[in-house]
């Protein structure tokens, strides 16, 4: 196509919000209108309406006011590509084995749009067991998908990620002693924790990561003590098990979400 061509099928409105979501997604903490249209070099007036569309729409956020942030809404439909199809087919079989070795249900998880949805669901193989519909959202604050997903994220991608978590839900801003028990799952490699929505079963959840560490997915047990079943592992083996498989998803991880190509 040439310079003609390319004159003729312009689409001003379009290219400003695109030059202003990749500008957004090469900086950190934002940037105030005025910075916008001076690394654009346009005037910025010619921003306000399409930064307040971006707004509207969930792409951009705005931080202290006057500062624009690119959300992860970008991210989120990511999610929904061919890419993350291609990642659930790989976690099948290993999800499947997984609940015959553990005998206990388990499921896949990403963050998408301000909440942890669940993309992929294995039943236990026996009578009893903790299922989640997929397609199910479920909160980031008080599971072990969302604690996860959380801590193994930058600090900025937490703050955009519960940002997102707050204003979807009714849930409110966390305290510093959340922050710190993310760390701390970063640093153990894995979470385990009381449910807070079932009596008796504990949250197991392990990252699916990517080639640079960052979560894309969790993979969670919601585990149950088998008593009629004896020869059942253990919740001490049930997180090696969980922790094997995860780490056999994530190498799988780069060709399912890396390229989509």
């Amino acid at each position: 196509m040439d310079d003609s061509e390319d004159e003729r099928y312009r689409a001003p409105a379009l290219d400003k919000g695109l030059d202003i979501l990749e500008l957004l997604a090469g900086v950190d903490g934002g940037l105030t209108q005025a910075e916008i249209a001076k690394k654009l070099d346009r005037s910025p007036n010619e921003f306000y309406r399409m930064l307040d569309r971006l707004v509207r729409r969930g792409y951009v956020t705005r931080l202290d006011g006057d500062r624009y942030s690119l959300t992860l809404k970008l991210f989120g439909l990511a999610q929904l590509h061919a890419p993350v199809r291609r990642l659930v087919s790989y976690a099948t079989p290993l999800m499947r084995e997984l609940a015959e070795t553990s005998q206990q249900a388990n499921q896949l998880v990403v963050f998408d749009r301000g909440s942890a949805v669940v993309i992929g669901q294995q039943e236990a193989p026996n009578y009893w067991g903790i299922s989640i519909r997929v397609g199910s959202h479920i909160s980031l604050f008080d599971t072990g998908s969302g604690h996860v997903l959380l801590a193994f994220r930058s600090p900025e991608e937490r703050q955009m990620m519960i940002s997102e978590h707050v204003r979807s839900t009714d849930k409110t801003a966390q305290s510093a002693e959340f922050f710190t028990r993310l760390d701390q799952i970063r640093d153990r490699g894995y979470e385990m924790m009381a449910s807070m929505q079932t009596a008796g079963v504990f949250n197991l959840s392990a990252p699916v990561r990517s080639s640079d560490g960052k979560a894309i997915a969790a993979l969670s047990i919601p585990y149950i003590t088998v008593v009629n079943a004896p020869s059942a592992p253990d919740i001490t083996r049930t997180i090696e098990l969980l922790l094997v498989t995860a780490e056999k998803l994530s190498h799988l991880a780069g060709s399912a979400v890396g390229s989509s190509a």
